[in-house]
């Protein structure tokens, strides 16, 4: 229970909060973003599942295929029973909600979403994002626009915490050149996927990319994506790497042609598929739990 006042609360008003057992005065408009808080709060109690768990993205060079792995693994927690929020935190990437096939979905994107710090609800971001799977339960997607900036940090924690409090799995894709928004949802992921063409080339920008999210402290599992043109294999890239590789995959069927339609390509099975399991049992590990069977 909360007393709502106009400005400085006199003496009265705090004898009758607690004579009818309220938990606060809050004065207004001074305690508004509180009140808000509070509210949303309040909100997710209802279906709250637990803590949920944030995964991020991120590819060792451009055009390693983070977004596409990233939506795999939406997909693959959704159909596994979770409710699923996908983060595009990449503002040059061209829009996550291309690769989901949403694009044309009414529903916001950063540019729309007035967020600052304090807290929002997840129930209230499901229903405002454009739904990359409909039914129960959601798969929605935050992606950037073609126009406009992409979050803002305060914003960006704002939406990942609202999924964690909520028991959501949040998905994150993020860009290799951090913004100050992908560093604040990296510096609160389980876990950071790095993902990396097994290529000479490739394996060495991804070892500036490495050192970057070591110095963040981030928990970091290595994807390689083949086929590799001069025969690299995984051990290769984990020593180049420093890292230990989480799985090695070979090239998608359809890959490109399954982009173009808007259809996340292998989720149920193939490469993809098998990548996206290995990274939510990665998740379970680092949070203490056990994987899901395979």
């Amino acid at each position: 229970m909360v007393v709502l006042c106009r400005g400085e609360p006199p003496g009265s008003v705090w004898e009758r909060a607690v004579a009818v057992g309220a938990e606060h005065v809050v004065s207004l408009p001074e305690g508004e973003d509180w009140l808000v808080s509070a509210l949303s709060e309040t909100v997710e109690e209802e279906g709250r599942t637990g803590d949920g768990r944030i995964v991020s993205v991120i590819g060792g060079r451009g055009g390693a295929g983070a977004s596409v792995l990233a939506a795999a693994v939406a997909v693959r927690a959704h159909d596994d029973g979770a409710r699923v929020l996908l983060v595009d935190c990449d503002p040059l990437g061209g829009g996550l909600d291309l690769v989901v096939g949403a694009e044309q979905v009414e529903g916001l994107r950063w540019p729309g979403l007035a967020l600052g710090g304090g807290r929002v609800a997840a129930s209230s971001l499901h229903e405002a994002l454009p739904a990359a799977e409909h039914g129960e339960p959601a798969l929605t997607v935050l992606s950037c626009d073609r126009h406009g900036p992409g979050p803002a940090p305060d914003a960006a924690l704002a939406v990942v915490e609202a999924g964690r409090r909520a028991g959501d799995t949040v998905v994150c894709d993020l860009p290799r050149h951090l913004t100050d928004a992908a560093v604040a949802v990296l510096d609160v992921s389980d876990l950071t996927v790095l993902v990396v063409p097994a290529e000479v080339r490739a394996t060495a920008a991804a070892s500036r990319v490495a050192r970057r999210l070591g110095e963040r402290g981030a928990t970091v599992a290595v994807v390689v994506r083949g086929p590799s043109p001069g025969g690299l294999v995984g051990e290769d890239v984990a020593e180049a790497l420093g890292l230990e590789v989480l799985v090695s995959i070979e090239a998608e069927p359809g890959l490109a042609a399954a982009l173009d339609r808007g259809a996340v390509p292998g989720v149920r099975r193939g490469p993809l598929a098998r990548a996206a399991a290995a990274v939510l049992d990665a998740v379970e590990v680092r949070r203490g739990g056990r994987p899901a069977a395979a």
